[in-house]
């Protein structure tokens, strides 16, 4: 395959202890062919920066579900912007009331897929959105 593949960070932030809808994102976007990396359980915003600078990503996905979504968004946001990194895409999903979302919009954050979401919408715009061409 001639093309660069996509590379993404699944990232499970904070004492959240519960990382199955988080392994089923990394599964699936693995799966559509990209490249994955996967932090596993109880990671700082600061962990997760290291990997994405360390990883090369084209996009860093957090699975919040605990309830601490805007602190952990907003850190996150801000480490990339103090590392001069700004060519990752922000996504995320979980347990996030749909009246934070503009807030975290302004953050920098590009999508949140709550629940309901299914893998294949999440694999079409990652595939859209990160801004690597990836023909399957």
């Amino acid at each position: 395959m001639a093309a660069e593949r996509i590379r993404v960070v699944i990232a499970k932030p904070g004492l959240d202890g519960h990382d199955r809808g988080a392994k089923i994102v990394a599964r699936a976007l693995r799966d559509a062919g990209m490249e994955v990396v996967y932090t596993g359980l109880h990671q700082t915003p600061e962990q997760i920066v290291d990997t994405v600078v360390q990883e090369d990503a084209d996009a860093v996905g957090l699975s919040v579900l605990s309830g601490a979504h805007m602190t952990l968004f907003r850190r996150l946001t801000e480490l990339l912007r103090e590392r001069d990194v700004d060519d990752v895409v922000v996504f995320g999903g979980g347990i996030i009331p749909d009246a934070d979302l503009p807030e975290l919009a302004q953050l920098g954050v590009a999508r949140v897929f709550t629940p309901g979401a299914s893998t294949e919408e999440i694999v079409g715009w990652v595939r859209e959105h990160v801004g690597v061409s990836a023909e399957a």
